[in-house]
């Protein structure tokens, strides 16, 4: 069994939460690369055969451009805290046609005592909102066995911020999963441990919260007429 991550990358996280601040990074990119960036990059690598293994469409891509890995480099043009850096890495694994249709993903996030993995769909647009509440009232038994599962909430949150205070316009106050229509994300996740994320079965964890998630990820492809 292979080990990625370690106490180091806690600590480097850790005091980039610190020393957030461009000099400080540049003095320490080694560390970056060497306890953050490139274990990640690894995982990543490691993870496409199961990933492949829950859909042949999606993909844990290990390219440095474009691929899952997202960049430490926050974009701080439209907020108040123009901090420079994440103090956090995550990775998404996606569907193949994410850039040409709103699509859900897999998600891994490491973080020092806010580790997780997940997937589902986080921050759509209003439109991918409609198909997937009309998806749900249309298909309510299947989205009762992808999304209400009794394994599946044992073991994972439906995330459940940002959601609409009345049920969305046009649809049937009524309904029976009415509150799953008042999302505006459909996330389902769970938090990993830093023992977890350093330990030696993480690819495995990983792997088996794929295969977990994977019918939830299926009704949300089939939502939004993506393969599976």
């Amino acid at each position: 069994m292979t080990t990625y991550f370690s106490d180091k990358s806690f600590k480097f996280l850790r005091a980039l939460a610190r020393h957030n601040e461009k000099p400080w990074f540049e003095d320490h990119r080694k560390d970056y690369e060497a306890y953050v960036r490139q274990p990640f990059l690894r995982l990543i690598g490691d993870l496409q055969p199961d990933v492949a293994a829950v859909s042949p469409h999606f993909r844990a891509d290990t390219r440095t451009v474009g691929g899952s890995l997202f960049r430490i480099h926050r974009d701080a043009r439209f907020s108040n805290d123009k901090s420079p850096y994440k103090t956090w890495q995550g990775a998404r694994l996606f569907h193949e046609r994410r850039r040409e249709t709103a699509a859900p993903s897999f998600y891994v996030h490491l973080q020092p005592g806010g580790s997780f993995v997940g997937a589902g769909l986080w921050h759509p647009e209003s439109d991918t909102q409609r198909k997937v509440r009309q998806f749900i009232v249309d298909n309510p038994e299947s989205w009762k066995a992808a999304a209400h599962a009794s394994k599946l909430r044992k073991k994972f949150e439906f995330e459940t911020s940002e959601m609409l205070v009345r049920p969305p316009r046009g649809f049937d106050p009524q309904f029976e999963f009415i509150d799953d229509l008042k999302h505006r994300n459909w996330v389902f996740w769970r938090t990993l441990d830093d023992d977890a994320m350093t330990g030696p079965k993480l690819r495995q964890t990983i792997a088996a919260d794929l295969v977990a998630l994977g019918p939830f990820v299926d009704y949300l492809c089939a939502s939004l007429d993506l393969e599976f």
